[in-house]
């Protein structure tokens, strides 16, 4: 197409490094119209986000006071306070995550949308605050553990300490990340909450066959009876045999069409899929949805920040945030990266650094606008399928979202039915695209990876697999690791030589870009090292990798060092 050579020759088509642009490291096959294609995938993905942050930080009661706490639920100020707090949420997630998605496109170019993640939100509110404020912590003290939070992220993030976690994180683990992940995702719209209802909770197996209307549910949500009745349930499926028959020919827009579409039919009143039902709830959502256009306005949210942390829960809430963020983000890039084909031989992948400082920045402006820390969404992923692969489509996830800044009643009325089949079929194609890569070859490489992939959908946190797949595979592997040392090398499993290699090849893989700038070159590097890795580098076969120090990875020969 004529705009996509316009803009690749085009100082934007050289900045994103589109195909054709000239500009070194240009990323295949990426075009500027699949770029706002993919933004729209990703960020009709992501629409709910609006309606869901805002009503699970608003169920803290934010700075609204309720006289008795007890009675909250009855108090008539109290609640229209809560209302209008909610509508602030609102407006808070689209601005913040605007802001948040063009920092990651325009300074990281990666095609990853941000916004508050689900999962921080619901502790933010329900175990710090408390249910209309019932917990030991202030709306505003919770905020101002989220600034500090943020702050202490931009350090980690600028030293380079984000970077070399990931970089540490062995492959099979990180690979088994994008695996888990992809479940995660499809478990997600395989639920009512963001999804089709398909499961749903049961007391006894924790999780069961549901897709029964509303009226069948008991208070927590689960059937008891009419199991695969709901019309909405049948509405879901039938998108995503629609996505699904598109993208099996290939149909550009196939996630965007199968979205708009499920939504579109789910808008008419007076139907049994209808997203306005004649309740009190759906009228007033049919009544906000009739407005189309409203003007955005913060009034009670912004600026609350409470700095007394005198408190020793916040001080725990502080280290939770900080610790849930820092691996659920870090994951979440890598996966996407690594689903993507961004990454390279040492588990990095281009832009790593600003796009680490540009998430950490937009907690901090997260929690100026009052709501909870901000996260890489894997959502993405949508986008990701879409073909989008450079910061253009983050610019356009953020171009909409300040869009719902005034069209929020609209674009923030997207059924779970609708958004639940694309992240059924993007958990289908992570999965796909990244399993075969892990080495299921050597156990002690599979089980960790297999438990990572395992418990992110199972725990329902992304941070709690990857725990599990790194505990394991220390566990595991530094006992063969003791037995090996203590047997002199004969005590090690038959297949040791198919284990994957771990850690950086280089020390300097491991330094910021800021920092290896005065350290020594790759030439400096392999020149000055070869007679100390003659005497240091074990080149048995299959000997185990090992980097400490300035030691090499310990399955480097001699003969590659010098090439490199």
């Amino acid at each position: 197409m004529f705009i996509n050579q316009r803009v690749a020759k085009s100082a934007i088509g050289r900045y994103f490094k589109l195909e054709g642009s000239g500009a070194k490291n240009e990323r295949p096959g990426t075009r500027f119209t699949t770029e706002i294609r993919a933004g729209l995938a990703t960020f009709f993905a992501m629409a709910y986000i609006l309606a869901v942050n805002a009503q699970i930080i608003s169920d803290s009661g934010g700075p609204c006071v309720c006289p008795d706490k007890s009675g909250c639920v009855t108090d008539i100020a109290y609640l229209t306070c809560v209302a209008e707090v909610k509508q602030d949420l609102v407006v808070a997630t689209a601005a913040v995550s605007a802001i948040a998605c063009f920092l990651m496109g325009a300074a990281a170019n990666m095609p990853l949308g941000l916004a508050p993640g689900l999962g921080l939100n619901a502790y933010f509110t329900y175990n710090v605050i408390g249910f209309h404020g019932t917990g030991n912590v202030s709306y505003g003290t919770a905020l101002a553990a989220v600034f500090v939070e943020g702050v202490i992220f931009v350090f980690l993030s600028a030293v380079g300490i984000r970077q070399l976690i990931t970089k540490a994180i062995p492959a099979s683990i990180k690979t088994a990340s994008a695996c888990g992940i992809g479940l995660f995702l499809a478990f997600i719209g395989l639920q009512s909450s963001a999804g089709i209802g398909l499961i749903g909770g049961d007391s006894a197996t924790l999780v069961t066959l549901a897709g029964c209307p509303d009226s069948a549910k008991d208070d927590e949500g689960r059937c008891l009876h009419g199991t695969m009745t709901s019309p909405t349930l049948w509405i879901g499926i039938l998108g995503f045999i629609i996505i699904s028959l598109l993208m099996s020919f290939r149909v550009k827009g196939s996630i965007l069409i199968g979205i708009v579409f499920i939504s579109a039919i789910s808008w008419f009143r007076n139907s049994a899929i209808t997203y306005f039902p004649d309740t009190d709830a759906g009228n007033g959502m049919y009544e906000t949805f009739k407005k189309v256009v409203a003007v955005p306005h913060i009034k009670h949210t912004a600026g609350q920040m409470d700095f007394n942390l005198n408190s020793g829960e916040i001080w725990v809430a502080l280290v939770t945030f900080l610790y849930v963020d820092l691996l659920d983000t870090t994951s979440t890039l890598f996966a996407m990266a690594t689903y993507a084909g961004m990454t390279d031989s040492n588990g990095d992948f281009e832009g790593s650094y600003a796009a680490f400082l540009s998430d950490a920045a937009s907690c901090i402006v997260g929690a100026s606008l009052g709501t909870s820390p901000i996260s890489a969404f894997v959502e993405s992923g949508a986008g990701l399928a879409e073909g989008g692969r450079t910061g253009l489509t983050a610019i356009t996830v953020s171009f909409f979202f300040l869009l719902s800044l005034f069209f929020s009643p609209i674009l923030g009325s997207f059924p779970g039915w609708a958004t639940g089949p694309a992240l059924i079929v993007v958990g289908v194609l992570m999965f796909q695209s990244t399993v075969r890569n892990i080495n299921w070859d050597y156990l002690p490489d599979a089980i960790p990876a297999f438990l990572a992939i395992a418990i992110m959908p199972l725990s329902y946190s992304i941070s709690y697999g990857l725990i599990a797949g790194l505990g394991s595979y220390i566990l595991i592997n530094g006992t063969l690791l003791l037995l090996k040392k203590a047997s002199n090398g004969r005590l090690v499993p038959p297949n040791h030589d198919e284990k994957e290699e771990w850690g950086p090849k280089r020390a300097s893989d491991l330094y910021p870009f800021w920092l290896a700038h005065f350290m020594p070159t790759k030439a400096d590097e392999s020149k000055g090292s070869v007679d100390e890795l003659a005497t240091e580098v074990d080149v048995e076969k299959g000997d185990k990798d090992v980097w400490s120090g300035k030691r090499m990875s310990r399955n480097v020969t001699i003969a590659n060092a010098v090439a490199t």
